[in-house]
């Protein structure tokens, strides 16, 4: 059994937060999150304290007891929050909480501790350790939580109708959790999920989307994708994501299935980045494919154009998801340049195309080789390995490329300001006209990628643009 005693005492504040509790004739438990990870064995760095009293008055006492300065008080929902030594620290005084069908925000009454415990999302996040003198260290599991984290299973203390309609939100933090920690979801929480999907309409866009995307931060996302569509929750909450699954493909090196091959291409990129955004561009790679698909004679289902089309969704997808803007280009660009590397394996392309994948991609080509990468979900390996090697052979060619060209942060060597001098010419759409022509001929190799070339190229270039002007 685990020696809470032992592993308390470690934190130095622990007794000063058990003598005041007793000083003010307050009981003081360690709840949720923290216990949970000791039996995770997850790295914690957030501590949660239920008062059965004033959480705030407590909060500010303690604060001031470890010379804390800053701390944030919310007496509306009797809680409290302050940093101290690279430790976040929240009080909540117990309470009961009753919801109105049309909003998240509770009505919240002083309760006792089984109060609290009965109002929590889940099973294992019930658990609670007292910090009072009688019974200090004492693991306290109303809902058998411990056996739920030992069985790897994720239930809810109450019935889970009651306690999503409470509390929509909790709908994503199950699969959250479910993907974070490769656990199963209760068959019971499923089926409730499933029926109250549309309750989420209540929660701010903003709540939903951060659980999305911690899921798609998780080791394995497909575990809550894949249980998000599974169960309808997907349809409501990333509706072009769900109507992927049922489009047929060919098997060369893809899943049958876009939606399950999506989530194998999920999985892959997740296994060799951190990098959330690149992982969002594995999950909206092939977002188009149900608006492009077309059957031939002969070659089966095509989606031709589906990347461009997809490219183009992404504006309003980032705008009803409320996704940072700034991310945007990213991921167009990423979507829009996905079928490129692999066209370029030929021995017979040109450097002149290498040259375009080079400046279209521009910082962001090795993300789009990853991308390309982990698109392969063949269970043939010896396919993967192929198109892998393909890949290779694209890279080598870009590496010669760059080397020789000096392609970063391309554009004409000659810039607009002197093109203005030299032509006469005032700013207009002309100046950007000729800057093209002359990034054209680089590209195309007509030209090399320095000042000199590009200045003779414009002299020569010059009079004909002016003619048309």
């Amino acid at each position: 059994m685990m020696d809470f005693k032992s592993l308390l005492n470690k934190y130095d504040f622990i007794n000063k937060a058990s003598l005041l509790a007793k000083s003010r004739n307050e009981k003081l438990y360690l709840i949720g999150g923290f216990v949970r990870d000791i039996f995770l064995e997850r790295d914690r760095t957030e501590m949660d304290f239920l008062i059965i009293g004033d959480g705030p008055e407590y909060a500010g006492q303690l604060s001031a007891l470890l010379g804390v300065k800053e701390i944030s008080i919310f007496k509306n929902f009797g809680t409290a929050h302050f940093n101290y030594k690279n430790l976040a620290l929240e009080f909540v005084g117990a309470r009961k909480e009753s919801y109105s069908p049309g909003s998240r925000n509770p009505k919240v009454e002083i309760g006792t501790l089984d109060d609290d415990i009965n109002r929590r999302d889940f099973t294992m996040n019930t658990l609670a350790v007292s910090l009072n003198e009688n019974d200090f260290g004492t693991l306290i599991d109303k809902f058998n939580g411990l056996v739920d984290i030992e069985q790897k299973i994720i239930r809810t203390p109450l019935d889970p109708q009651r306690t999503f309609d409470d509390d929509p939100l909790r709908i994503m933090r199950a699969f959250r959790f479910a993907s974070q920690l490769n656990f199963q979801l209760d068959i019971s929480l499923i089926e409730a999920a499933g029926s109250m999907a549309d309750r989420l309409a209540i929660v701010s866009q903003e709540r939903i989307t951060d659980e999305f995307m911690k899921i798609l931060a998780s080791p394995k996302p497909s575990v809550g994708l894949i249980q998000l569509f599974e169960c309808g929750v997907m349809k409501v909450v990333f509706p072009e994501i769900h109507n992927l699954a049922g489009v047929d493909q060919r098997q060369d090196y893809h899943h049958k299935d876009v939606f399950y091959h999506t989530c194998i291409v999920v999985d892959n990129i997740s296994g060799v980045t951190d990098n959330v955004w690149l992982r969002f561009a594995a999950l909206v790679h092939d977002i188009a494919k149900p608006h492009t698909k077309r059957f031939i004679d002969g070659t089966g289902w095509t989606f031709h154009g589906h990347e461009e089309l997809g490219a183009r969704l992404m504006k309003k997808i980032f705008m009803r998801m409320k996704l940072p803007l700034t991310k945007l280009e990213y991921i167009e660009k990423l979507i829009r340049l996905h079928l490129r590397p692999i066209a370029l394996v030929d021995e017979e392309v040109t450097d002149s195309a290498i040259r375009r994948l080079i400046v279209a991609a521009d910082e962001d080509l090795d993300d789009l080789i990853t991308l390309c990468r982990a698109d392969i979900t063949s269970k043939n390996p010896s396919k993967v390995s192929r198109y892998l090697e393909n890949y290779e052979i694209v890279m080598g060619k870009v590496k010669d490329v760059r080397e020789r060209d000096q392609l970063r942060a391309f554009q004409s060597p000659v810039r607009g300001e002197e093109i203005m001098s030299i032509c006469n010419i005032q700013p207009s759409r002309l100046v950007g006209e000729i800057k093209s022509a002359i990034e054209e001929a680089i590209l195309d190799g007509k030209i090399g990628n320095n000042y000199e070339e590009a200045l003779d190229y414009l002299m020569k270039i010059k009079d004909e643009f002016l003619l048309k002007a």
